[in-house]
Formats: C-alpha cells, sequence, structure tokens
C-alpha cells in the first residue's frame, strides 16, 4: 500500500514540476536549475548520512547534469568575464561534488551548497529587472 502512494505521490510531483516547466520563461527555468541542484546535493547528503548508495548516487548524479545544464545556459558571447567566472565557478562545484559523492565529504558539499546559494538568491533578488527588460523588449522593437 505504501508503495502505491508513493508511486503517486511521484507521479504528482512529476506532473506537477511538468507543468511548472512548460509556463516557465528563461528566468524561471533558470531559477527552477539553481533550486534543484541545491536540492539534489541536500537529498545525496540525506543518502550518505542513511548509508544508501544507489540514492546517493542517483541524487550525486542529478546535481552534476543540472550544473552540466546551468553551465550550458551561460552566453559567452555576450556573457564576458562574468560567463567565464560562472563557467568556472560551475567546473568546480562540479569537481568539488565528485570528490563529496566518492569519500563521502560533507564539507565539499557544504562548500558547493555555499559557492550556489548566494547565486540563487542573486538571481531571484533580478527578477523584476529581468520582467521589466522583457517588456522593454516588445516596444524598442516596434
Amino acid at each position: 500500500m505504501t508503495y502505491g502512494y508513493s508511486r503517486a505521490s511521484a507521479l504528482y510531483q512529476e506532473t506537477n514540476a511538468r507543468g511548472s516547466v512548460e509556463g516557465a520563461d528563461r528566468h524561471q527555468l533558470t531559477s527552477m536549475l539553481f533550486d534543484g541542484v541545491i536540492d539534489r546535493i541536500n537529498q545525496a547528503r540525506g543518502a550518505i548520512r542513511r548509508g544508501d548508495v544507489p540514492a546517493k548516487g542517483t541524487h550525486f548524479g542529478k546535481a552534476h547534469a543540472i550544473i552540466t545544464e546551468l553551465r550550458g545556459t551561460l552566453d559567452h558571447t555576450q556573457g564576458g568575464q562574468l560567463s567565464a567566472r560562472l563557467d568556472a565557478l560551475y567546473d568546480y562545484a562540479s569537481r568539488r561534488l565528485l570528490h563529496a559523492q566518492l569519500n563521502n565529504d560533507e564539507r565539499a558539499i557544504d562548500e558547493v551548497v555555499d559557492l550556489l546559494t548566494p547565486l540563487r538568491d542573486a538571481w531571484r533578488q533580478i527578477r523584476d529587472q529581468f520582467l521589466a527588460s522583457q517588456k522593454q523588449a516588445p516596444s524598442a522593437a516596434a
């Protein structure tokens, strides 16, 4: 019976997430990536503490995939030095996560969360600027 409930819950979460993604703009999608990577990292930490090796691998794998996606969103032609620095930070975070995964190193996990959390928070804070730029873009083209 618990399995059925867990499956239903997982399906609900998947459907809810898919609906959120389908209606999201670029800014919201990046925000979801930041939330997702921090969540997966914390889930990996929990798996380490429980000794759940398969879950640890799954969560670290998803965290790595999200960081790869964040790197893929960088525009190196227009982003200049900021884009290069973020790329280097994502590369470093990915290497630290690999270290954490291989060595069950929670200090490395803390380090990555401490690096990504301010980026996520700053990204949330620029939401109003993003929306204003989107409103100006169509009128500038007219």
